[in-house]
């Protein structure tokens, strides 16, 4: 019980979800590499299916097990370059970075910054939640919902993919944190979730309408609706107008001081999870100070 009680003791649980998030977040950067991937994988399979259906009735059914296992478990981590196995020592976040000096122990291939950025992330935010909300499901619900946006946002920069194996989980984790009220009452929750769907699927047929062309992904509308059954339909509206201000001026910048060009698409989801997380967190404090200025 002592034990117990030191853990939960609100001077000493941020630090504890600050050394646990580090770890997640070297886990999410192996969610982040490989997930995109597992889903190629699969979509081969299933296209090396499709097409032995139409062949000759001899021809042989694609066996996906005879591939070597690929997912977030095996095989081992190794470095890109040379393909050198990485030992536990050198996976400690953060530390073995700086350790390495940014550079594989074997080849001295240089490590991308990405890595610690994405662990120092999980960590700020797991700490900061178990500050903001103390030993509570909403500090732990905040952890999960905050770590779930860290891995879409960076999937969807790198591959403008959004995976269902993520926005649905944490859709429906939304609903079941907020049945007892945790973070918004259960109602607002659901409305919130098909509110935020609809929103942004209206919004991506009008737009193909008027102009012919996809403007978004229907991944942005399961990220949309997760978040809001999250946060509930109050936090729609900025939801959408954060991700949108930050959307536009990222974009203008790509476009004005890099090569990025006007037909390239620019992915919506780091938008949206970066709006999530700063409702999550400070969205009472915006709306009290803001709100009213806009009514």
């Amino acid at each position: 019980m002592a034990l117990l009680a030191g853990l939960t003791d609100a001077t000493v649980f941020p630090w504890i979800a600050l050394v646990f998030g580090l770890c997640v977040g070297s886990f999410l950067n192996v969610v982040i590499v490989r997930l995109p991937r597992m889903m190629e994988r699969e979509w081969q399979v299933q296209c090396a299916e499709l097409a032995a259906e139409h062949a000759a009735p001899a021809s042989a059914s694609p066996k996906a097990e005879a591939d070597a296992p690929f997912n977030l478990v095996v095989p081992r981590s190794g470095c890109p370059q040379c393909g050198h196995m990485i030992a536990a020592m050198e996976n400690v976040p953060l530390v073995s970075f700086a350790f390495l000096r940014g550079k594989c122990s074997a080849c001295r291939a240089p490590i991308s910054p990405r890595y610690p950025l994405v662990e120092l992330a999980g960590g700020l935010v797991a700490g900061y939640a178990a500050l903001r909300f103390g030993f509570s499901a909403m500090a732990f619900g905040a952890m999960l919902f905050a770590w779930a946006l860290i891995a879409l946002a960076v999937i969807d920069f790198d591959t403008q993919l959004l995976p269902d194996d993520i926005t649905l989980p944490l859709l429906w984790a939304g609903l079941l944190f907020n049945l007892n009220g945790t973070f918004v009452p259960l109602g607002s929750a659901v409305i919130g979730a098909a509110a935020g769907y609809l929103c942004l699927w209206s919004v991506y047929w009008l737009f193909k309408l008027v102009t012919g062309k996809e403007g978004m992904g229907y991944g942005d509308f399961k990220l949309l609706a997760a978040i809001c059954a999250w946060l509930g339909w109050q936090a729609l509206g900025m939801v959408i107008l954060l991700s949108s201000v930050v959307g536009a001026l990222v974009g203008i910048a790509l476009m004005t001081f890099t090569s990025h060009g006007r037909d390239k698409p620019i992915p919506f989801g780091p938008y949206l999870a970066a709006a999530g997380l700063i409702a999550l967190f400070w969205g009472d404090a915006i709306s009290r100070k803001y709100m009213p200025l806009l009514a």
